[in-house]
């Protein structure tokens, strides 16, 4: 359920209603399973910042991973960043370079390493997988893509991204709305940020800036223009969002939403005429061998107004005194 909420997690009403016996039992379990793990999490040998978020679907925090890891660059940190690799098929920790291939370690791991040049880690432990990070890549800072309520993974500061369009929904739990925990857990939170626009008060945001549209593959073609009709192509977790980008920069868009991770077949992308395709970079990491003459992908990079991104920055200091505090610990 991550291409499209149902319309009943966006209101308080009859079906949300029915399922409160069940969003009890969910909630219950999860509280039951972090009382056993977060005892037993290990802490490593880095500062680990965590990037998740409550509801399910996409929000917008690979981007946020990408500044983070820029910025933290930027003031002298040698960063790496864990995920699980979701769509791969790897079963076992494994490392990510720019040209691994993502059917194996999944597209979000290929894009961060492409992008940052960072040492990236993927595995369904992310402690272990931060633990070979910190081993292998001479890294002093872990910056989890993911991963709130993966509570073997011990964190110094966890920052959650919102969707600042759809908010938190009903601000129900699973299934009878969006969210993985109760909305409680953001008062535990380092930073709650927007992606789009404050949420709830809060005023650190962030946007999503478009760059300039990318060739998937060699082409002579020249880029579609504003007012050009286009298919656009989105296997994320908020397509639409993808496509009104598309249409805010002047495209008229055929719309093709596939799920979250999709993995891809020629089929796919064999389109009913010759109008440009344009997809999102997560998907053409998957897609440089398929993808039909004349497409494109749009590279987007998170943007945090000055105060949010002073105050991200603190985060990391912050990330590092906790660390320091805990070795200082007998």
């Amino acid at each position: 359920m991550t291409r499209h909420w149902p319309g009943f997690w966006a209101r308080h009403g009859l079906i949300a209603r029915l399922l409160r016996p069940l969003e009890w039992l969910f909630c219950h379990v999860a509280a039951r399973r972090r009382r056993r793990l977060e005892p037993i999490a290990r802490p490593l040998s880095a500062p680990v910042v965590v990037v998740g978020n409550l509801a399910v679907g996409g929000t917008g925090k690979t981007p946020l991973v990408i500044w983070l890891v820029s910025a933290a660059a930027a003031r002298g940190w040698r960063p790496g960043v864990v995920l699980r690799g979701y769509g791969g098929r790897a079963a076992d920790i494994t490392p990510v370079t720019a040209e691994s291939d993502p059917g194996q370690v999944g597209d979000e791991a290929v894009l961060i390493a492409r992008r940052t040049g960072s040492p990236v880690m993927i595995g369904r432990d992310r402690a272990a997988a931060a633990e070979a990070l910190i081993a292998g890549g001479g890294v002093d800072l872990v910056i989890s893509d993911d991963g709130l309520q993966h509570y073997r993974l011990a964190r110094d500061v966890e920052i959650v991204v919102v969707d600042a369009r759809r908010g938190h929904g009903n601000a129900r739990c699973l299934p009878a709305g969006p969210l993985r925990e109760p909305l409680a857990r953001l008062r535990e939170v380092d930073d709650v940020i927007g992606q789009g626009g404050p949420v709830d008060g809060i005023g650190h945001c962030f946007a999503l800036m478009a760059n300039e549209l990318e060739p998937i593959g060699p082409t002579h073609a020249a880029p579609p223009v504003s007012g050009d009709r286009v298919h656009g192509v989105a296997g994320i977790g908020h397509p639409a969002r993808f496509f009104d980008t598309l249409r805010a920069m002047g495209f008229d868009v055929v719309a093709h939403a596939f799920d979250d991770h999709h993995r891809y077949r020629a089929s796919d992308l064999r389109l009913a005429d010759d109008a440009a395709l344009i997809m999102t970079e997560k998907d053409a990491v998957k897609c440089r061998a398929i993808a039909p003459p004349a497409s494109w992908y749009l590279p987007v990079a998170a943007r945090p107004d000055d105060a949010s991104a002073a105050f991200l920055v603190r985060l990391l200091d912050r990330a590092q005194q906790r660390f320091n505090d805990r070795q200082r610990m007998p």
